[in-house]
This record gives C-alpha cells, structure tokens and sequence, in this order.
C-alpha cells in the first residue's frame, strides 16, 4: 500500500489534537474515522493504523536488573564516603583497614540487594494478569482479537463481564452498565446511553463513553474506539506515573545531608591537622597517614549497615502484620506520617454496594412485621437481573441489584421459580425505573417496580408524596442512593405494558451504600490519636463522601471540596483550604496530585492510599504511596512503596508504630555513634595540638569502628518499641536529626569523652609507659560500652529493668567487653593490634573512665526530664 492510500485510511482525528468525542453525535464520530459501523475496519486498514500507532498498550516503569538493583545499593552518600576511606586505606597501605571497610560495604549492599530482590518476588506472586481479549468487527465479522491488537476505528462489541479494551465511544447500548471504579473512583456502577452531551463533563458523567480498564457488568454494548493506549484515559494516568518519578523519602534527604556534612568535617580537620603538623615540620608520609587515619575515624563506618538491617527488621516485621514493603525508607517515612489521603472505594469501604436501611410507611407496630418484611424481601429479589453465585461462585450482574438480591435472599432461593417473569420494561435512563411483571401458582399477575423515588412515588394511589420527602432527605444524608418499591396485582395483562404503571402500591424505600470497612473508624480514630489527620480524596459523589466520612470519623464540619472548585483554587488558595477541609470528592488523578503537593510543600509528610488506576499517580507523588494487595490494580501496585496485603485500612496503624519505633532506634544509633566517633576525632585530632603522640593506630581505629560501632549498632536496630511511642505528634518534615537536644549531647558529651582520654593519654605519657596507647584503646573501648548502655533507655533512667528490655544489646556489649580483653591479654592479638597488657591500676583507670561517662549521660536525662516537667508545668 502507498504511503498516500495509507494517509487517507488513517483517521482525521490523528492529525490534530482529539475532539471532545462525548460531545459529538455517533455519525460524526464514525465519520472522523472514516468507518462503517456494520462493517468495521478490514484486516489491511487495521494493519495500517496499527504500524502507524503502535499497539495498544499501556507504558510501565521498567524493572530495575539484577545488576540495577545492585548498584542502587552503593548510591547512598554515606556508602560512597566509605567506598572513598577504603581506597585511602589502600593508598597509605593499610589493607587490613581497606579490606574490613570492603566486607562492610559488601554486607550492607547484600542486605539491600536481598531486600528489593524478595519485594520484586512478592510484586510478582500478586499479579494475576492474563491478556484479555476483545471482540471486534472486522469485514462484517466478529473476531476475538487479543485487546492489545485493536486500533483506533476498530468496531468493538462488549457484554457483561467484558473489560473495555480502550476508549469508546458508544454508537449502541441495551441497558449496559459499566463498572469505572479503577478510573473514578464512583461505588456506583454507571449506566451509558448514546446521545451526545450538551456540555463539557468530568470523566464520572461521561455517560456516551466507556474507557479503558472498567468493567462491564450488565447490558450489551457496540462502541467506536477513539483512542488506544497512552491516548485512553489509563495511559494518560500511566505517562503521569512516568512524569513523577521517585520521590526521596524525608529520612533519605536528612541521610544524605548528614553524609555530606561529615565529609566536609572530615576533609576540614583532615586538611588543618595535615597542614598544622607541616608548618611543625613532622615528616610528609607519616603525618599523611595521621591524617587518613583521622578521617577513618570520623566515619561510622556501621551507619550504612544498621540502617539497612532496621529497615530490614521493620519490613520484615510489617509482613508479619500483612504489610509488604517495597522500598526500604517507606518502613521510618510511615512513622512520620502526618497527613493519609485516603482513597474511599476499597479502601476505606467494602468496594461491594450493600442496603444500608429500609423503610416503608406503615405504622411503627407493622413496620417490622413478617409480611413486611416478606414484601420487600419478595420484590428485591424478583426485580432483579442479578445472580448470586454458589459456594465460591462469584455474584453476576449489577453492583446495585446484587446488594438487593443479597438482602432479599432470606426469602428463599425457589422465589423466581413460583413467581416466574412473564414480561419486562427494563431500567433506562429516561424512565428512571425497572418494570417487572410476574405470574402467581393460581393465574394471577403481579407487577413489581423499582427505581428513582421521583420516578416511581407519582404512579402510586392514596400517598402523599411530600411526608416521603423528609424520609427521603434523612436517608439522603446518610449518602445512600435512594429506590423506591411499588407492587400491583393484575388478574391479566393489559395490551399495553406502560398501563400497568398506575395506581401502585407503594412498598417502601432502600438506601444502598458501599459500606465502610469495620475496622476503618478505628484506625482513623487510631490515627488522630498518634498526631495523623486523615483525609477523604475520592472520585465520588460529594454526598457519597461525606457519608462515607462521617461514618468511620472523617470531619466535615468545613465540608466538602469538589474537583471541580479545586480547578479555580490558586496553589495559595488550595494550601488554605487544606487546612481545614477534610472531605475531597469529584476528584481527578491531576488534583489529586495537586492535593498531595500542597500539603508537602506545607511541610506536611504525606502517605496516599488508594486501589485503583486513578490513584497511581498520587500514590508515586506521596512520600510514601500505600496500595491494597488483593483488590488493588497492578498499576497501583507498582507505584506504592508498600503494599497491603489484607487490603485494610487499620493495617495502616501498626505500620505507622513500627515507623516510628524503627526512627528512635535510628537516632538511638546515631547518638552513640556520631558522640564517640566525635571523641574519637577529637582525641587524635588535640593529641599533636597538645604535644602528645597519637593514641590509635589505624588497625585500632578501624575495630574500634567496627566492633564498638557495629555490634551496638546492630542491637540498637531491634531495640523494642517504646509503650508511648503512639501518643507523641509525629515529627515535621522540616525537624534535623539533631533534634530534640541529641545535637547537643553530641557535642558536649563527645568533648566530655575526648577530655578523660587526652587526660588518660597525657598522665600515661608522662610517665614514659609504653603501655599508654594500650590504656586509651581500651578506656575508650570501656566508655563506648557504657554510653550505649545509657542511649539504649532514651530520656529514661537506665535502670536494670530498662536494660533487659533489649537483651541482644547486652549480649553486644559482653562480646566486645571480652574481645577487648582477648585484644589486651592474648599475646598473638597484641602483636596484630599493637597492644600491650595493662596492669590491674591501668585497667582500673578505663573502668573508672567508663563509670564517669555513664554517670554524666544519666545526670543529663536528670536534668533534661526535670526541665521538661517544669515546662509542663509552667505550660499547664
């Protein structure tokens, strides 16, 4: 085929930007894309448009490869700081050094890489995706075609329980139904018809078009494709996925200044002490050594790998609480969560509409009568084109008619069998009612009629319509959409059908909802109690929301903001409503995101949930993106950073203390650490100031780093959650690692540590022993012990008690207490570390210098508790 024949087959629509397609009539839309609705496109001009469009699928973000995921581990500054240590250590040639900063390294990347290999694995096991396929016109025929094969201009025919395979525009509709949940986020499924609109609409009232990804559940359709792939509303929600991109996490921010902090305090005090001992004219080699020793021990070296292993740990105790963790951060960023933007459908409800209430107009005495009840029961079920399915057996047809035949089940399975239908009208839009007409053992008829209380009150004798009306409203406010019932009985069947819609007897009215999970309101209220406001951001009907809201303990007291009224909000404008408004409805994926940065750039952490295709943007844009396991999409999926695997809100909360619990343990380790590596700096970096030889050798610095930081550390990363850890306010977003006065115990008690060791190290130096650098190798050893046993109760008197909350700490700290003494006492050790043995006065004076530093970190908690109880004072 010539590329001119080629040209004039393809559609107009492809050369510019697309028509509001809903807006146009059904010729106008066949005749844009140059098709015959009875006879579909041929297998030549689909062939055409499809190497001229591609196929239709949807774009995903690629799978990191094994070796991706690898280097991924060795990105992180303070990984990178220590890969730069290694390589010094080799140049001055240390090798030891060098090879035990090499097995760190390789270990924390082991961890990661073990990590994000077994998430993929789970990712993968969730998915339960097969190809669809769709039935499409092709030369006057039906054909089933694989969905990813159907072109724009391609004739698709659809029937309940098919998924749409791209957009349509609908040119013939029999009462057909669509589930758009995965896209709008609507409980209610939504039924089509074909004339076009009069004016611009948000995708929910669409009502000519069925997208891509939804569901049909009723009816029969025939619809135009008018676009595929990253044109259908799916791909436009999957290329905003791509725009995102990853969003760090506000631990990983911190980490990563922290990292660049240290380096340039390492580089700063290396550079001094390397350019003071030149101007004194030690020798070039050895004051260079001095110098790459200092900056080995500036770096805590096990910083990487207990951060690893308390992500590891917390990820590996969520999947325990059925919360599958992606990506290693999210397990702390849940702990300083502020804000949850919470989707509604699946998420905070059931995703299955249920009958809220009933309500009939008869006296209280017989409202809850047999033959009441039987009543209603008998014409929910047999006004109804559902099915409900056995044992296992999934339930057919509409969401809204299987609520009424699970309602109505008590009256028996065998109810359409003696009352068969004999006659029908079915639901359209413009009647806004079902007629069912059904025929007794005895001959008689009875006619039975559901639908909008507006449509079906006027039909019915001796009722005054304005006494439903405030009914109507009350159960109007609860959100659930209102049918009402009517019934007569026929001796025999007029020859028009429509006559028999008069002079009804009304029954009663339903409300149906898609309930809320059980457990949601706990978990919000849950939430409110840890210092975390929970937001409603739906694709929903605003009443629907609200009632949703109320019920599990969302305010909406400043009501409700539509998708609609956040168009017209400057970003100013939406920051202040946010302050305020906790119900968002009509929502669509682009304001979603609009919400989500909103509220970060107002400092807020922000955690999204949600299940569906239209959520996925919001849930990459969020800090941390919370997606549902079962009824999720895997759209959803790949773009959260933790997945849960029971689909329930209230997991959200254990998540949420485990967050927290492994934060603490984190600033836990860095307050050991970061103080003794800052002893250790300052006493190698004062000793040539003060005129004293250095203390430590490399191979001394780097176990004291490696054993004193890293068996600690480690303990630290399990250290049990604090009883109290959920009453507290989560922390901002803006709040330093530093806070809460662990900057200042940093700095005082690391020039408290560092002035007993420079007094240690002069008085052994005066008397000439050679046994002097032995001695502050191991009082330092000694004070590290100590200090950690004092970190480990937080603000809190480290009494016995408080120390066996954490016994793999104590047993860290026997380990390190004995290879000390094997370093001090074993003669094969002392000729590897440079040791000597200490006499029972030295070994004395490190237990004294360990005691020292015990007693002074407890009397600071004295000190900082008895202020904060004066605040408190004072406050009340």
């Amino acid at each position: 085929m010539d590329a001119a024949r080629a040209d004039a087959d393809l559609p107009d629509q492809q050369q510019g930007p697309d028509p509001a397609w809903y807006l146009l009539t059904v010729d106008e839309c066949l005749a844009r894309h140059g098709v015959d609705a009875g006879q579909g496109l041929s297998e030549a001009s689909a062939l055409d448009r499809r190497a001229a469009y591609g196929s239709n699928q949807i774009p995903e973000a690629g799978r990191l490869t094994v070796i991706g995921l690898l280097s991924r581990q060795f990105k992180e500054p303070m990984v990178v700081l220590l890969l730069i240590a290694a390589v010094l250590s080799g140049l001055i040639g240390e090798a030891v050094d060098t090879l035990a900063i090499l097995v760190i390294v390789a270990l924390n990347a082991g961890f990661g890489f073990a990590q994000s290999w077994q998430t993929d694995r789970a990712i993968d096991a969730l998915k339960q995706y097969s190809t669809p396929l769709a039935s499409v016109r092709r030369q006057g025929r039906v054909t089933r075609i694989p969905a990813d094969q159907v072109v724009v201009g391609d004739i698709v025919e659809m029937e309940a329980g098919a998924v749409v395979p791209a957009d349509l525009r609908l040119i013939d509709a029999a009462r057909f139904v669509c589930d758009e949940s995965i896209l709008t986020g609507e409980s209610f499924a939504v039924e089509k018809r074909l004339p076009p609109l009069a004016a611009e609409a948000p995708l929910p009232e669409r009502s000519n078009m069925a997208y891509k990804g939804s569901l049909a559940v009723s009816g029969r359709a025939t619809g135009l494709v008018v676009a595929i792939g990253t044109g259908t509303e799916l791909g436009r929600i999957a290329e905003l996925l791509l725009v995102e991109g990853d969003v760090r996490t506000a631990l990983q921010r911190k980490l990563a200044a922290l990292g660049r902090q240290i380096t340039g305090v390492v580089i700063a005090v290396a550079v001094l002490m390397f350019v003071y001992g030149y101007v004194l004219g030690y020798e070039l080699i050895p004051l260079l050594m001095s110098a790459l020793s200092l900056a080995v021990a500036a770096i805590p070296e096990a910083m990487p790998a207990v951060l690893t292993m308390a992500f590891s740990l917390g990820a590996a105790r969520m999947a325990k609480q059925h919360a599958l963790v992606k990506h290693l951060p999210a397990v702390e960023t849940l702990g300083s969560v502020t804000r949850i933007c919470s989707d509604k459908t699946g998420t905070l409800t059931q995703n299955r509409m249920s009958v809220l209430e009933t309500w009939s107009a008869v006296d209280r005495q017989r409202r809850h009568s047999l033959d009441l009840e039987q009543t209603m029961r008998r014409v929910m079920a047999l006004n109804n084109d559902a099915s409900l399915g056995v044992g296992d057996a999934p339930h057919t047809g509409d969401p809204t008619e299987i609520a009424l035949a699970i309602a109505a089940a008590a009256s028996g399975p065998g109810l359409r069998q003696i009352w068969p239908r004999v006659s029908e009208l079915p639901f359209d839009s413009l009647r806004r009612r079902m007629l069912t007409v059904h025929r007794g053992g005895s001959g008689e008829y009875l006619a039975l009629v559901k639908g909008a209380p507006e449509s079906v009150l006027p039909l019915c004798r001796d009722i005054n319509v304005a006494a439903f009306e405030t009914q109507m409203a009350q159960m109007a406010e609860r959100g659930g959409r209102i049918l009402a019932f009517a019934q007569r009985s026929l001796k025999q069947l007029p020859s028009e059908l429509g006559e028999v819609e008069r002079d009804l007897e009304f029954i009663g009215l339903a409300s149906l909802l898609d309930p809320p999970r059980v457990e949601a309101a706990k978990a919000v209220d849950d939430a409110a109690r840890a210092g975390i406001q929970t937001l409603m951001v739906t694709g929903d009907h605003p009443s629907t929301a609200v009632a949703i809201a109320r019920c599990v303990g969302i305010s909406t007291e400043a009501g409700v903001l539509t998708g609609t009224q956040i168009g017209l909000l400057s970003e100013a404008e939406l920051q202040q409503q946010l302050s305020s408004v906790r119900t968002f409805a009509r929502v669509s994926p682009e304001q979603k995101i609009r919400i989500v940065k909103a509220l970060r750039a107002s400092g807020e952490v922000v955690a999204v949930t949600g299940d569906g295709v239209n959520d996925a943007p919001a849930l990459k844009a969020a800090d941390i993106g919370i997606a549902m396991g079962r009824g999720g999409t895997d759209v959803a999926r790949q773009a959260a950073d933790l997945v849960l695997l029971d689909d329930n809100f209230a997991t959200i909360i254990p998540a949420v203390r485990e967050g927290r619990r492994i934060y603490a343990n984190i600033r836990k380790f860095l307050k050991y650490a970061l103080t003794t590596n800052t002893a250790e700096l300052l006493t190698l970096a004062l000793s040539p100031v003060l005129g004293l030889p250095l203390p430590l050798l490399p191979v001394q610095i780097l176990w004291i780093n490696l054993v004193s930081d890293g068996l600690p550390g480690l303990a630290l990363a399990r250290d049990p959650v604090d009883d109290d850890v959920m009453k507290e306010a989560p922390r901002r977003s803006d709040e330093t690692l530093f806070s809460s006065g662990l900057g200042a115990h940093i700095i005082w008690m690391g020039l408290f540590m560092s002035a007993l060791l420079l007094a240690v190290h002069a008085w052994s130096n005066s008397r000439m022993d050679a046994h002097g650098p032995s001695l502050v190798f191991t009082a330092l050893i000694f004070a590290e012990m100590a200090q950690v046993l004092s970190i480990r109760a937080g603000w809190r008197v480290a009494t016995g008690l408080e120390l066996l909350r954490n016994r793999i700490l104590l047993v860290a700290v026997g380990v390190m207490l004995v290879s000390q003494m094997i370093l001090i006492y074993w003669e094969p050790a002392n000729r590897l570390f440079s040791t000597q043995p200490l006499s029972a006065l030295e070994l004395g004076i490190a237990v004294a210098v360990a005691a020292v530093v015990f007693g002074a970190s407890e009397i600071e908690k004295l000190a900082v508790r008895r202020k904060w109880l004066y605040q408190r004072r004072t406050a009340g």
